[in-house]
């Protein structure tokens, strides 16, 4: 049953990741500024930014 949890949260916190990054990077470019990702960085932010959400679910 652990199992099962810790997959709903590791899923949980990657799509929201995903949600935010995008969020943050949509607000950025309506007011005015242009971010380009490369393949890495993106990968970097959305893990860094999964692992915040995970934690910020265990509370």
């Amino acid at each position: 049953m652990k199992y099962l949890c810790a997959l709903k949260d590791l899923l949980i916190s990657l799509v929201a990741s995903t949600i935010i990054i995008y969020a943050i990077n949509i607000i950025a470019g309506a007011a005015g500024a242009d971010y380009v990702f490369t393949h890495g960085e993106a990968f970097v932010v959305w893990i860094l930014m999964a692992i915040l959400v995970n934690n910020c679910l265990k509370r």
